[in-house]
């Protein structure tokens, strides 16, 4: 059987000694061979005894299989008779502690552009005095820095303010342009000033209806599109025939408010006496009548 591999030491097994063996972990074979003092690349038949091991590196309960002490699963072989080893032996797992930082003064003045601090030495306690007076004096490229910052705030305040006195006014202006427009406009006429030249999507009311009508028997079909075209809201043709309870079209040389005022729902041309139907009328009335 195999023995000890520590330098001058002979025991084995034979001489009921107990033997373990090298670490498979390569950081803790390493602390075995430092301490060990060879310098040697441990086989996987290597081994130390148990009198290399303090009694507080052995598990105080647990036992290997064959009955005999275990070692703890970071135990470390210390005790070796040899002499002044050539580097110090390892007792204690490697602890790697980072270096702290150099603390660093985080409240500096404002103009203070001193970037060391040092404890003085004796005798130049009065230099460094003034050294210190002259830093604390304020820098003048910061103060100008800060009152062009003042003066930009400032604009910027004064800005804010100006815009602000501006949409008041438009909205006061917008609120008297639709006061008057409600003087004679509906609000759904008012509504589709807002929306596209001859959209479909303006819901006109009756009183718009009926008032439409009426313009249309008044200016003529020439005046009632010239008006549409500039913007003025009012129906079409065609929407103030769908709008009729009865759709019939008459030529007559009655005018539109007496036939209004028969209540017969009918709708005649307002041009001339003659009963003259101008061309859109026509084109739209064919339409409606088919």
């Amino acid at each position: 059987m195999g023995g000890c591999s520590a330098p001058n030491c002979s025991n084995s097994t034979s001489i009921g000694k107990q033997l373990f063996r090298f670490p498979k972990d390569p950081v803790r074979k390493k602390k075995w061979v430092v301490n060990c003092r060879r310098d040697f690349e441990p086989t996987p038949h290597s081994r130390l005894c148990q009198d290399h091991f303090e009694q507080s590196q052995f598990e105080e309960i647990a036992r290997s299989p064959a009955g005999g002490k275990k070692l703890k699963p970071n135990a470390i072989p210390t005790l070796f008779n040899v002499g002044d080893p050539p580097y110090p032996a390892v007792t204690t797992s490697y602890i790697l502690i980072p270096l702290k930082p150099e603390p660093v003064e985080k409240e500096l003045n404002f103009g203070d552009h001193g970037y060391a601090r040092r404890t003085p030495l004796p005798g130049m306690e009065e230099e460094d005095a003034d050294r210190t007076a002259e830093d604390q004096q304020p820098c003048t490229q910061c103060q100008l820095l800060k009152k062009q910052l003042e003066q930009e705030m400032q604009h910027t305040a004064r800005l804010q303010k100006e815009q602000a006195e501006e949409m008041k006014k438009r909205l006061y202006r917008l609120d008297r342009i639709e006061k008057g427009l409600q003087n004679f406009l509906y609000e759904d006429q008012i509504r589709a000033l807002s929306l596209t030249k001859r959209s479909r999507r303006a819901v006109w009311s009756p009183e718009t209806i009926m008032k439409a009508r009426k313009i249309r028997c008044a200016v003529g079909t020439k005046g009632y599109e010239y008006l549409r075209e500039i913007g003025y809201p009012l129906p079409s043709y065609r929407t103030l025939c769908n709008r009729l309870e009865t759709k019939i079209m008459v030529t007559t040389d009655m005018s539109c408010e007496e036939l209004a005022e028969l209540g017969l729902g009918l709708m005649a041309s307002c041009d001339s006496p003659t009963g003259v139907v101008g061309d859109n009328d026509e084109e739209e009335l064919i339409s409606v009548l088919s």
